[in-house]
């Protein structure tokens, strides 16, 4: 990737990208994508009503946003509108926060060069900032601990270099694919599968020698709940391996109590799946037995609430493994509505332009 298609500001965003970085359908310019009520809309514009400019602009309706899919909708408005070097385009940035009803975006220009992108704009402001809201709150909620993005397979494979972008603009760097770290440059990441395991009959400690031996480069994070009894595994397998093995990841099903807590008194606290009290057993047995180096980490079912009571207590956590609560969607609904027409207000009853001090005019052309 060209360093001008990407650079990092100061505060962390990213600069303007352009249509190279997002590999734009090229069927978009043809409306494939588009709600056929707008290309008919288009149609009967270009026949009865050509030449009127109006002004559009996007918001949405809840508070501590962040938007993001700006880039990407001003490059698809570069790329597939007719006459782009004709159109004024007003945008934050992404990774900016927005309030309920304050505008993103604002396009002027003629009403059939641009329209029909409508709904496409929608939804790329809507699913990017779904993720980036809900990766913020993550990155809040984590204090600094790491965290890496299990995201892909929470959704359609499509959907991943798209939720990696909106993911990263937002503070969380690692993930699971390529194609999540895509437009950003950044490979995928980690160690082995249960179903390695598994093809190992079930030998931790065989799986593990694999690993090292075809990664000897990476170190080894093993995962530790294929028998449900992490703390003797954890420490099992840091007697066999010693300093080469660099950490364990606890996955443990919400179905199940860890064989840790047999016989154990569990009144006080839930002990199903992934919960602290096993976490803190985990540290303790690897440290009373010499093996203070080895990493945690945890994933399965991890929110950003539960992440922030976690760390708000000091769970002994090394690294947070997030997926689905990443990209669902309660989050986020972004519209767009004409509220100018020729240099007048006009717009349905309860819509019309909000005024902003915070958008920015983008160039044309950018690269």
């Amino acid at each position: 990737m060209e360093e001008r298609e990407i650079k990092l500001k100061e505060a962390g965003k990213i600069a303007r990208l352009t249509d190279r970085t997002f590999h734009l359908d090229e069927r978009i310019g043809e409306g494939y994508f588009s709600a056929n009520y707008f290309l008919k809309s288009r149609e009967i514009v270009e026949k009865h009503l050509p030449g009127h400019v109006v002004l559009e602009q996007w918001f949405q309706r809840k508070d501590d946003v962040m938007a993001c899919g700006l880039d990407e909708a001003i490059a698809i408005l570069h790329k597939f509108a007719r006459h782009p070097e004709n159109l004024e385009i007003y945008a934050l940035d992404d990774g900016d926060l927005v309030q309920a009803g304050e505008p993103v975006l604002k396009v002027k220009g003629k009403y059939e060069d641009f329209g029909f992108l409508e709904s496409i704009i929608d939804g790329i402001l809507t699913r990017r900032s779904a993720v980036a809201t809900n990766t913020y709150q993550v990155v809040k909620a984590l204090r600094g601990t790491d965290c890496f993005s299990m995201a892909d397979r929470q959704d359609d494979y499509l959907t991943q270099t798209g939720d990696g972008y909106a993911t990263y603009v937002a503070g969380i760097k690692k993930f699971s694919t390529d194609a999540q770290g895509a437009w950003v440059g950044v490979k995928g990441m980690g160690t082995m599968p249960h179903a390695l395991i598994e093809i190992c009959g079930g030998d931790i400690v065989k799986a593990a020698e694999y690993y090292e031996a075809s990664f000897p480069e990476n170190g080894v994070t093993a995962l530790i709940d294929y028998h449900n009894n992490v703390v003797h595994d954890s420490v099992m397998l840091a007697k066999a391996l010693g300093k080469r093995l660099r950490g364990v990841r606890v996955d443990t099903s919400k179905s199940l109590v860890d064989h840790y807590f047999d016989g154990k008194d569990t009144s006080g606290f839930d002990p199903h799946g992934v919960c602290k009290e096993l976490i803190y057993a985990l540290r303790k047995a690897l440290d009373d037995n010499g093996f203070p180096f080895v990493k945690i980490t945890v994933s399965s079912g991890f929110t950003w609430k539960k992440i922030d009571e976690w760390t708000k207590e000091g769970v002994p956590v090394d690294t947070y493994g997030v997926g689905t609560s990443l990209v669902e969607n309660s989050t986020v609904g972004y519209t767009g509505d004409l509220v100018e027409l020729d240099g007048r207000p006009e717009a349905k009853e309860g819509r019309g332009e909000v005024p902003s001090t915070r958008l920015k005019k983008v160039p044309y052309p950018i690269y």
